[in-house]
């Protein structure tokens, strides 16, 4: 089964797009295993909440400006921080469910080669700022991440696929059903 990687800016939908792809194959019964590179990152960003006295209540709350701060950290204090795990779940979800599509939905720029060494096609979603600073707003992030900020910029790489996410939902969901048939060919 194919793996692919979705990479966009913050609230572009890469994980509703991770959702309904997931619905999508569901219904063709393909098996979808969820893996994201960031893992770590909202693991420390939970541990951190919790050590300050606030506990995240839910695991879609998001501390942009700590994410950036501990992505660029973890890689400097160890540049496969991220990737190392990640090839470890890979590894494992390909052994554990050999037929399942991979699907990350957190691919950021200074992880793309080994992902793309792993397998993954890199599918772009795009959305306009208005749209993903409202998206971010309404999620209830934490606090907004620095688009430009090294952790944030997508990968400078030609996407196998390029998802608009400038409609509604009901468009958005077509195009992406239209990529799980296309996954599934």
């Amino acid at each position: 089964m194919p793996k692919i990687a979705l990479y966009g800016l913050p609230g572009a939908g890469k994980s509703t797009a991770a959702q309904v792809l997931t619905q999508e194959l569901a219904s063709e019964r393909v098996e979808v295993v969820r893996l994201r590179l960031a893992e770590p990152l909202y693991e420390a960003q939970r541990t951190i909440y919790a050590l300050a006295g606030r506990p995240l209540t839910n695991d879609t709350q998001q501390d942009g400006h700590l994410l950036n701060l501990l992505g660029t950290q973890m890689r400097r204090i160890n540049p496969d921080a991220l990737t190392g795990p990640f090839t470890f779940r890979v590894r494992r979800a390909e052994a554990e469910s050999p037929k399942a599509l991979l699907l990350c939905d957190d691919l950021r720029a200074p992880d793309a080669d080994t992902v793309t060494r792993l397998g993954f096609r890199l599918v772009e979603i795009y959305a306009p700022a208005a749209l993903r600073q409202s998206r971010r707003q309404a999620r209830g992030d934490l606090s907004a991440g620095d688009e430009n900020h090294p952790t944030e910029v997508p990968p400078n790489v030609e996407p196998w696929r390029r998802i608009d996410n400038a409609g509604d939902l009901a468009e958005y969901r077509e195009r992406l059903a239209a990529l799980a048939r296309e996954l599934i060919a």
